[in-house]
């Protein structure tokens, strides 16, 4: 009796030996062929499926803007290009927009509108000054709006860039009599603030990483953003390093500069604010206050004159 139960008892744990070196084994094996499929899954991606991965609009909608910009771009000259491409980069859209896609959406535009409009003069009803008149008045108006938001974006981005000028070259200067270097200060305010100003910053600062000489990264900045302000304070570093001068003696002058110039601006504006206020003023608020005022009075008035 006791010899069978340590047969079995050998039988068992031989069985479960054997069951664990198989369940290892197809283990090890699942292991390697998930590796297997792991390393046929990341394939190295063809060209289409790069250019898949791109949006709809990049694929599809700029190619066939550009296209209707080479029927204008015959009839356009190269300033006009040119002109256009420098206003994008003042917008901050140059990474985004291209000009040629840019004049594409413009053309485009006008077309669009000017084909809506067109059924009153394919219908021949109306007058013909209408017919003829309204696809055209639209087709300028699509042409002119693209190149009017443009402009209300790039003023827009000056005006922030203005803003955050002054505050920019305070903390400049704090951190180089705190003993940082310039580049380091320039980093800094990168670090501390997220607007269109410290954009242009941390990119002259990654012109400056690849090799470009201060002075050239400071002139492409200035060109960029074309903000009187900004081209003062860069003119003033540029001339600062030409000389030798001391750069925390030229921050420090050039902050009291900032900050008068805002004061004065400020200024400004508060003295343009009544004189803005007389339009509303008249169009909006006397005639209300006329009609409150005379309304009651009225009946009274024309009952005195029957």
């Amino acid at each position: 009796m006791p010899i069978m139960l340590v047969l079995i008892s050998l039988i068992l744990a031989l069985g479960g030996i054997v069951l664990i070196l198989l369940g290892v084994r197809e283990q090890r094996r699942q292991r390697v062929l998930e590796q297997r499929l792991a390393q046929f899954g990341h394939r190295v991606p063809s060209l289409d499926d790069l250019e898949l991965q791109f949006p709809f609009r990049q694929r599809v909608l700029y190619p066939m803007l550009e296209r209707l910009a080479q029927i204008v771009l015959r009839f356009t000259p190269g300033s006009s290009l040119e002109r256009t491409e420098r206003r994008l980069v003042e917008a901050g859209l140059a990474g985004s927009l291209r000009p040629m896609t840019f004049l594409g959406i413009r053309f485009a535009l006008a077309l669009l509108l000017a084909g809506l409009s067109a059924f009153p003069m394919l219908s021949g009803t109306g007058p013909i000054l209408y017919r003829f008149g309204m696809p055209l008045t639209l087709a300028v108006l699509g042409w002119v709006l693209p190149n009017t938001w443009l402009s209300r974006r790039v003023a827009q981005r000056k005006r922030a860039i203005q803003r955050a000028l002054p505050d920019a070259i305070d903390l400049l200067v704090i951190s180089v009599e705190a003993g940082l270097g310039f580049d380091q200060a320039l980093l800094r305010v990168v670090e501390k603030w997220d607007n269109e100003l410290t954009k242009e910053f941390a990119r002259t600062l990654s012109e400056m990483r690849m090799g470009v000489p201060r002075r050239q990264a400071l002139r492409d900045l200035a060109q960029r953003v074309n903000v009187d302000d900004l081209n003062i304070f860069i003119a003033s570093l540029v001339q600062a390093d030409q000389l030798g001068v001391s750069i925390s003696q030229v921050l420090r002058a050039q902050a009291n500069q900032m900050r008068l110039r805002r004061r004065q601006r400020a200024q400004e504006l508060a003295h343009k604010a009544p004189i803005k206020m007389i339009f509303p003023m008249v169009f909006l608020i006397f005639p209300a206050m006329y009609v409150v005022i005379l309304g009651p009075a009225i009946p009274r008035i024309l009952e005195a004159f029957r």
